[in-house]
């Protein structure tokens, strides 16, 4: 019965990770496919700076809920005994089903976007305060910086550093977890790097004009 649910759940939260929100908000209400302008990214960054606030923030806000509605889901089915290891890891699995799901969705061609949104979903479910906190220094790095970019990458960088150090977590999937987590986040954002070294890279908030 538990591999059954936890089977109907990981598959369940893949196609749900899979459902490409910036892709079909560009197409319904902008009749353009989001992939082929601005960065290129079906996420919610990208949409905001091509399609506008208005557009964006359902779009991230649906991209977070999508995570978050994943790595819940084997609560909500009872999958396993709650707070149990055999728990965290099904929660981690169905999380990183949706992740997949956001990066190479089967709704949209297996091109999708890079799931920042989606993975910070996935962990406000799984470690909602410590989640919070590292919100906390997206939000500083994003104000100094103006770069949304590297404002991700610290803040997923540190959450392992963070769970470690701060809040001392026990859990030694969760822990490896959060590690794959912020190296693939980083990877994925290589071409960012590069575009940050050489000062190309384009910043999402910008000063006016004086």
């Amino acid at each position: 019965m538990i591999i059954s649910l936890s089977i109907i759940a990981i598959t369940v939260a893949y196609l749900a990770g899979s459902i490409p929100s910036a892709v079909w908000a560009s197409r319904l209400f902008h009749k353009i496919d989001i992939r082929e302008h601005g960065s290129g990214n079906a996420g919610a960054t990208n949409t905001i700076r091509v399609l506008g606030w208005k557009t964006g923030i359902p779009v991230l806000l649906f991209d977070l809920f999508k995570g978050w509605l994943a790595a819940s889901m084997p609560n909500l089915l009872d999958a396993a005994p709650a707070g149990s290891e055999q728990m965290m890891a099904l929660q981690i699995a169905c999380g990183m089903a949706a992740i997949l799901g956001h990066v190479f969705p089967i709704f949209a061609g297996f091109h999708g976007g890079k799931g920042v949104a989606t993975t910070f979903g996935v962990l406000l479910a799984l470690h909602p305060l410590l989640t919070l906190t590292c919100s906390g220094i997206f939000l500083i790095v994003l104000l100094i910086s103006g770069y949304v970019s590297l404002s991700s990458m610290t803040a997923v960088s540190m959450f392992p550093v963070l769970l470690v150090t701060l809040f001392h977590a026990r859990s030694v999937i969760f822990i490896v977890f959060s590690v794959i987590v912020a190296l693939a986040v980083i990877i994925t954002h290589i071409p960012n790097i590069k575009r940050l070294l050489k000062g190309e890279e384009k910043k999402f908030l910008r000063r006016k004009k004086e």
